[in-house]
């Protein structure tokens, strides 16, 4: 007796077809499941075993064997469970073979029989939907994130019996109809731009990175406000259109960040590890990859706050993410990928006390300085768009009631920036300003004679690299969409230089 059902594997962000294959045939009675498998896959058996005896349903003695085919495939997580159980049922015959064609069916059981939640439905659905499956059988936990793929038929089950009953016609799937919608949105009530007093500037940086989604590092002393600033971007970026939206999504379903009740991610998301992050924990990674700090970040923001606390080997690992925006993570069953296009938020003092350059309360010398800010690297560095600094605030600033500048009015303006970007690249993969590739810099960035005249005395002045040159290109375009500019003008080159660049004051970073 053999049947088959379909399934999928997850690895990282990859999901590939799998038959689980059951046959029964005589000789002594065994279990056993097989087709190059992790440990909780190998303990199936078990989970699988226990679940039919205890929803009514016992195995014959008989020669039972499963096999996850494609063999060379890794198979890792529970989700195959259902599928398994599925397929012993159909060689029993205990449901029709014909009832599951354009199905794939995912699932973990208990040992009582409950269909229990996985991680990664989401990316699994949506796979299951371009292979041509028309039908998924689910977690009825799962059924909010899964609601999120158009176009596919979702059965919902949250015991064995429920799918029995299904594949004999008996089961109606008891769901809240009203509440079964895939909204769910970040929550930024009572957060604000105005509740920051002063720090205008740092607000204009905060503007214009928004608008083009570029890396900002604020710095300057303790109290200043650097934080409040960082956690306030994300109530003014863009929102996400529904293709962002569901790669959010996808990667905090794989990561297991769903609720039962989180369905589509709208907000962009605003991510920030502790200064005591490892580099695992930023890249991701693991015998079966999990997404890290900065993939969970993906289209949002990375916020580090004590830039120069984290470790130099937990940093040196945002340079390539930062640069191809995405993170390459090898191991030995294969290469996965994950998506970390994110803005790059961070926050620090200007030397270990945290008062410098002010001589009544800092002692540290141009030396210590240095060696400070030295924690950060160049490259690094290097790759950071605008700089931000936070001064002292003054007693009126402290004292007046709310800024004059609140999240709203700046959204609208970086919005109706985003909308000139999306439409200067209609076509084209690129989405913001930041994303703008050297070879493209002319096209879309062009210099008149007066503002390459300007952008030669930068690049000789402070010694430039090709990277911080085109970076500080990119910047002035985005003004320039603030400023509803078609051309770039001098005044917009200026002002990205001046966020580009700080003097010797802070360690010449």
């Amino acid at each position: 007796m053999y049947s088959y059902v379909a399934t999928l594997s997850l690895y990282g962000l990859d999901c590939k077809e799998i038959r689980a294959e059951a046959d029964m045939s005589d000789g002594l009675p065994v279990f056993e499941v097989v087709g190059f498998l992790s440990g909780e896959v190998k303990e199936a058996s078990k989970r699988v075993k226990t679940a039919l005896k205890n929803s009514g349903i016992v195995l014959p003695p008989k020669r039972i064997t499963v096999n996850l085919s494609p063999a060379y495939i890794k198979k890792c997580g529970t989700s195959y469970d259902l599928a398994i159980a599925v397929a012993l049922m159909k060689a029993m015959g205990l449901i029709p073979k014909d009832k599951d064609r354009g199905m794939a069916v995912i699932g973990e059981l208990s040992l009582s029989g409950e269909v229990k939640k996985v991680t990664g439905v989401l990316p699994m659905v949506i796979e299951a939907k371009n292979l041509g499956y028309s039908r998924c059988m689910i977690p009825m936990d799962n059924l909010k994130e899964a609601s999120c793929v158009e176009d596919m038929e979702l059965i919902p089950v949250s015991y064995l019996q429920d799918v029995i009953d299904h594949y004999h016609g008996a089961y109606v799937p008891c769901i809240d109809h009203e509440n079964t919608g895939c909204i769910c949105e970040n929550d930024t009530v009572g957060v604000d731009l105005r509740d920051v007093n002063g720090q205008e500037s740092c607000k204009r940086a905060l503007e214009i990175a928004a608008a083009g989604m570029h890396n900002i590092l604020l710095i300057g002393p303790p109290g200043s406000g650097k934080t409040m600033l960082a956690k306030r971007l994300p109530t003014i970026l863009c929102e996400p259109d529904r293709e962002e939206m569901l790669e959010i999504t996808k990667i905090y379903s794989i990561a297991g960040l769903l609720t039962a009740d989180t369905g589509l991610i709208t907000e962009r998301p605003f991510v920030s590890p502790h200064h005591t992050a490892t580099p695992i924990s930023l890249s991701g990674g693991g015998i079966n990859p999990k997404p890290g700090e900065c993939s969970l970040a993906h289209r949002g923001v990375l916020f580090l706050d004590e830039l120069p606390e984290f470790s130099r080997q937990t940093l040196e690992i945002l340079r390539q993410p930062m640069e191809d925006r995405i993170i390459s993570i090898s191991r030995q069953q294969g290469r996965c990928i994950f998506p970390a296009d994110f803005l790059l938020c961070a926050a620090m003092n200007p030397c270990k006390c945290g008062y410098y350059p002010d001589r009544t309360k800092c002692n540290c010398n141009s030396e210590d300085v240095r060696r400070y800010v030295g924690k950060i690297s160049g490259p690094l560095l290097d790759r950071i768009d605008l700089c931000g600094r936070a001064m002292r605030i003054d007693y009126k600033d402290l004292k007046q009631k709310g800024s004059n500048v609140d999240s709203k009015t700046v959204r609208m303006r970086v919005e109706k920036a985003v909308a000139i970007q999306r439409e200067r690249f209609r076509g084209t993969r690129i989405r913001f300003n930041s994303e703008i590739g050297p070879g493209d810099i002319d096209r879309y960035c062009h210099l008149g004679t007066k503002q390459e005249k300007l952008m030669k005395s930068a690049y000789e002045c402070f010694e430039l690299t090709a990277r911080g040159y085109h970076r500080i290109i990119k910047v002035a375009r985005t003004i320039a969409d603030l400023d509803g500019s078609e051309e770039i003008k001098e005044e917009h080159i200026s002002e990205a230089i001046g966020f580009r660049t700080i003097d010797g004051r802070y360690g010449n970073v």
